[in-house]
């Protein structure tokens, strides 16, 4: 068999990622705030691009700005700077503050300097609150030192997760001097503060407080673990104590604080700004996209003069400014492409869940990304970058646009309902249980079957924990 080489023309489609593919892709995919800072970042780096100030004769301006001629030559006035003498001044005061060695700062001058609008209070961090309280106990050079190596070792909840050996090798000073520090340390406010694990924080909060009851003592030193299984009998049978008295004990223990560094917390909370708005209306619903605080682009007219000018300007600046152009152009479109891909998937989903928006959650029905995709006619991978990081405010609350989507559930004589429904009816089971006797995952699955539900009792399970619910023997209460 002879083995040759042949040429052949062979027709095939590719799709090629083209930049302004790439950038809308990119723009998809973003929430609001990192769209916000893109736009930032572009309007820094590109000077073909500007934003529009939003004022109310902005549009009107520009276009009298163009038809209106500029004034003839003849028709300017020299401007003539007159200076007069103010004969409200106070020459006394004058002559005494030049006179004097000092500055002098008049009462109104004063007045306006300190502007106490101003001042923003900043909140006090756990380190700064205690090592105010170490300096006020008077230390030694040597305390301080040491005392402000344990402060700075402390995690957010104020637990001290380095070892005092290693705190000793890292000072230079025997462990017997960082035991002496830190247990004047563990006596500061907040209660707790400087512990090494649980036991010990709660421990020390029982001896500030000045609670003395052994069974609490004991209940915190041995039994922690039954503690928080709520396996109250194991405890009485250890300890040889009744019911009620390892319950009353366990409420104390309740009032206790495991985290001393909560308060002090400095994360600041991060709030949801919607993408798109849905409000209901007398002809049904009306969708709306959210534009505050996104910057209004445009080209700026100055470098489209320059190339239409032409002279005066190099081959290379041309480039330069063509390229920038470009990019500007792109960034505009995608921006627009973008929200219009938005409001056409909130449109879809809102066709889709009508009950939902009209009733709440338990008439969401399942969905998938196929449909939406199918209903406007784009690929389920853009819908999902679509619903990624968006959120919709809606009559029933504010939710994320993968909230909508959701797997189904079989109903016993017929038909689907949604899962997020499903655990909508799981939470409103919980809370209305008897807390003395809660309901097991068993329960729940018969209470669901006679809803028409069919589920397993493993799935009540995943869902339980998904929604940070405890089982029904840590639920229960005494």
């Amino acid at each position: 068999m002879a083995i040759e080489l042949r040429q052949h023309l062979k027709l095939t489609q590719q799709l090629i990622m083209t930049p302004q593919l790439q950038m809308a892709i990119k723009l998809l995919q973003l929430s609001r705030l990192e769209l916000v800072d893109a736009i930032r970042q572009e309007l820094e780096d590109n000077p073909t691009l500007e934003e529009v100030q939003e004022t109310a004769d902005t549009a009107r301006d520009g276009e009298e700005a163009e038809m209106t001629p500029e004034p003839a030559a003849e028709d300017t006035k020299e401007v003539i700077i007159e200076e007069k003498i103010n004969d409200d001044i106070d020459w006394s005061n004058y002559l005494e503050e030049y006179n004097t060695p000092g500055k002098i700062a008049f009462e109104s001058e004063s007045q306006e300097a300190h502007q106490y609008e101003a001042f923003i209070s900043s909140r006090e961090s756990l380190s700064d609150h205690l090592l105010r309280q170490l300096s006020l106990i008077s230390p030694t050079d040597l305390e301080k030192r040491v005392g402000s190596l344990i402060i700075g070792n402390l995690n957010a909840d104020g637990y001290l997760k380095v070892s005092v050996e290693e705190l000793a090798e890292l000072s230079g000073e025997s462990v017997d001097m960082v035991e002496d520090v830190l247990e004047t340390l563990q006596s500061f406010d907040p209660a707790g503060v400087c512990a090494r694990d649980l036991r010990e924080c709660l421990l020390i909060q029982t001896r500030l407080l000045g609670i003395d009851d052994p069974l609490v003592m004991e209940i915190i030193s041995h039994h922690l673990k039954n503690l928080e299984t709520k396996n109250f009998k194991a405890i009485c049978k250890a300890l040889k104590a009744k019911l009620k008295h390892v319950v009353a004990a366990v409420n104390v223990i309740r009032t206790l604080e495991p985290k001393p560094g909560r308060e002090f917390n400095e994360e600041a909370p991060h709030y949801i700004i919607p993408d798109v708005y849905v409000y209901k209306s007398e002809n049904g619903f009306d969708i709306v996209l959210n534009d505050d605080g996104i910057p209004r682009l445009r080209l700026n007219s100055f470098y489209n003069k320059t190339i239409a000018r032409g002279s005066g300007v190099n081959a290379t600046t041309k480039d330069y400014i063509r390229d920038k152009r470009r990019s500007a152009t792109w960034l505009i479109r995608s921006i627009h492409q973008r929200q219009k891909t938005i409001y056409r998937v909130m449109e879809s989903i809102l066709k889709f869940q009508r009950d939902f928006f009209e009733k709440g959650v338990g008439y969401l029905k399942p969905m998938v990304l196929r449909d939406v995709a199918d209903d406007i006619g784009m690929h389920e991978s853009t819908i999902s970058r679509v619903t990624s990081n968006k959120y919709a405010h809606t009559p029933q609350g504010i939710f994320e646009l993968k909230y909508f989507f959701n797997s189904a559930i079989k109903r016993m004589q017929g038909g689907n309902i949604a899962s997020i429904s499903v655990q909508a009816k799981i939470k409103k089971i919980v809370e209305s249980e008897n807390p003395q006797n809660p309901y097991s995952d068993q329960q729940i699955v018969d209470m669901l079957q006679d809803e028409n539900i069919d589920i397993a009792r493993r799935t009540i399970s995943k869902y339980r924990e998904m929604m940070g619910i405890l089982s029904s023997s840590k639920r229960k209460q005494f």
